[in-house]
């Protein structure tokens, strides 16, 4: 049996750092919707009772590093599960990126397991899950517009965004979330005002939620990264309506509403960042079907 899951790319509309928490996590409220870049998984049973990841992607990691592999082995211990399975991955979406993109592997080979496997698993039993393996993994098993609070984990399902353009572009350093959250000072920083974003999406007012569109890692990966803010500065030079870092960055993502003009956005970035993207914004949740 083979089957295939699509795993989408996530970016931040808004994201806010509360305090660091006894665990050592710190308590969060993001506000995420997924787009339209996405990896593909294909799953399918092997005759040896074991996980194999496969991925032409040299960066991605082929063993118990690998957020998928993760998923596959969390759930074979849970549920006995005494047979093998084939992972593969199609990466189109960057690796350490700040758009989620292992956290989307993992959330995909849940939900393709849980088919092959028959485990009748509902997408809140998978979220849950998904929280033993990563922060964001949840919000990735359902897909769509959440608002993410605790570490990542607890999710409330929002209305999808307007309907837009979004470019994305990742310059190629990359950036370690846990050395940005070290860095964080979170008595500096000027915090998103999270309800005006979920006000913004309730009415479906495109101009609103350009104007929210808030991070506070941002400042962090900015100091260290002056690239990052190049691409800020450029991204909005060629007409992006709004922009923004996306996660721990180090991909910026600019909003266009009209698609006469993507095109120049996309053509400007692309003289000097390998890496761009024209998606749309997806925004809708994830089914079991």
């Amino acid at each position: 049996m083979r089957l295939m899951e699509k795993a989408p790319a996530k970016i931040n509309l808004a994201l806010d750092v509360l305090y660091k928490r006894p665990d050592g996590y710190h308590e969060v409220e993001m506000v995420m919707t997924t787009v339209d870049l996405a990896d593909r998984i294909e799953i399918s049973e092997i005759e040896t009772n074991e996980i194999k990841i496969i991925s032409h992607n040299r960066f991605v990691p082929d063993d118990s590093r690998n957020l998928a592999y993760q998923a596959a082995i969390l759930l074979k211990k849970r549920f006995n599960i005494q047979r093998g399975v084939s992972i593969e991955i199609e990466k189109n979406i960057p690796v350490a990126a700040g758009l989620a993109g292992g956290s989307s592997d993992a959330a995909a080979a849940l939900r393709g397991l849980n088919r092959l496997w028959d485990l009748g698993l509902s997408l809140d039993e998978l979220a849950e899950l998904g929280g033993e393996i990563g922060s964001d993994v949840p919000f990735c098993v359902y897909g769509g517009t959440a608002l993410a609070r605790g570490r990542g984990e607890k999710i409330i399902q929002l209305p999808q965004p307007p309907k837009c353009w979004v470019i994305l572009a990742k310059p190629t350093i990359g950036v370690s979330t846990a050395d940005v959250y070290k860095k964080l000072n979170i008595s500096k920083v000027e915090h998103p005002a999270i309800e005006n974003m979920l006000s913004a999406l309730d009415a479906s007012s495109y101009s609103d939620v350009c104007s929210n569109l808030k991070n506070v890692l941002e400042y962090v990966t900015l100091e260290t990264n002056p690239e990052v803010a190049h691409i800020k500065e450029q991204m909005k030079r060629f007409g992006a309506d709004s922009v923004l870092m996306s996660g721990s960055g180090p991909t910026v993502f600019g909003l266009v509403e009209h698609e006469s003009r993507v095109q120049r956005v996309y053509n400007g970035l692309r003289g000097f960042c390998d890496q761009v993207y024209a998606v749309r914004i997806l925004g809708e949740r994830n089914t079991l079907e």
